[in-house]
């Protein structure tokens, strides 16, 4: 069974720590079987857990924060990093805000969670945002596969065309993947995937998979209400609100 999410909208942390994947750990570790997560106290040799969250972030909204605690929370993980990405494979038709804008708003929605930080790597990367690419540059920096446990965190929403991500196969063998989602949506996903991926691949994404509620956050309507002047509400973080009427970034919609 998916793990359940806690509540939607928790007090935020303080505090705003930089990430770097080779620290030390610094937190409990998770063990246990699928559909369960355990915490336990640091460990002599343990590897420190690192999540990875990427995405147009267009713009960042409560949804992508509630996911990424949801998924610090079951798995322990010492901090979680959030990648915009430069250019999506798979949104090749629509056009983005300007990455130093999408930069700035998830650094303004991060300010106050302190194990959360921004790593802007993909934007300075040429051609599309592949996935495999940016694992293999976390373990570099980490000093190697040994040096850091990745976690993948993923909406069921990416399930579809995981099937077409480059070296999906590798990648689902290098990370610990974790589907943030309604658990019967994305658990028929996943089944659809059983025959592209095999059984092995979606075993490892079961394994993962949380049951989050849904969240009235959805990037496209929040910006369609920005363009229309209205106010998008608790989704969207007072800053980040700011900064977008300020740069005058949603004023038509994308």
């Amino acid at each position: 069974m998916p793990i359940a999410a806690p509540p939607l909208y928790p007090a935020r942390g303080r505090g705003f720590v930089p990430i770097r994947p080779s620290d030390e750990s610094g937190g409990g570790a998770v063990s246990g079987g699928r559909g369960q997560a355990s915490r336990g106290g640091p460990e002599g040799g343990a590897r420190p857990r690192v999540g990875l969250f990427g995405g147009s972030f267009d713009p960042v909204h409560e949804g992508h924060l509630h996911a990424a605690r949801t998924a610090r929370d079951a798995f322990g993980l010492e901090r979680v990093v959030f990648v915009p990405a430069a250019r999506p494979p798979h949104k090749p038709g629509r056009a983005l805000a300007p990455a130093h804008h999408r930069l700035a708003m998830l650094e303004l929605a991060l300010a106050t969670e302190a194990s959360f930080t921004v790593d802007p790597l993909e934007l300075s990367r040429p051609g599309p945002s592949f996935t495999i690419d940016t694992v293999s540059e976390f373990e570099t920096r980490a000093g190697g596969p040994a040096a850091v446990e990745l976690f993948l965190i993923l909406g069921s929403d990416n399930l579809a065309g995981l099937g077409s991500w480059l070296a999906v196969g590798e990648l689902l063998a290098r990370v610990r993947p974790v589907v943030v989602g309604r658990g019967a949506d994305a658990a028929t996903l996943l089944e659809n995937l059983r025959e592209e991926l095999g059984a092995a691949a979606v075993a490892r994404l079961e394994d993962g998979l949380l049951d989050l509620p849904p969240v009235d956050a959805a990037a496209t309507d929040l910006r369609e209400r920005l363009a229309r002047g209205e106010d998008p509400g608790a989704p969207l973080a007072p800053t980040v609100l700011e900064y977008a009427r300020a740069h005058d970034l949603y004023t038509g919609a994308r």
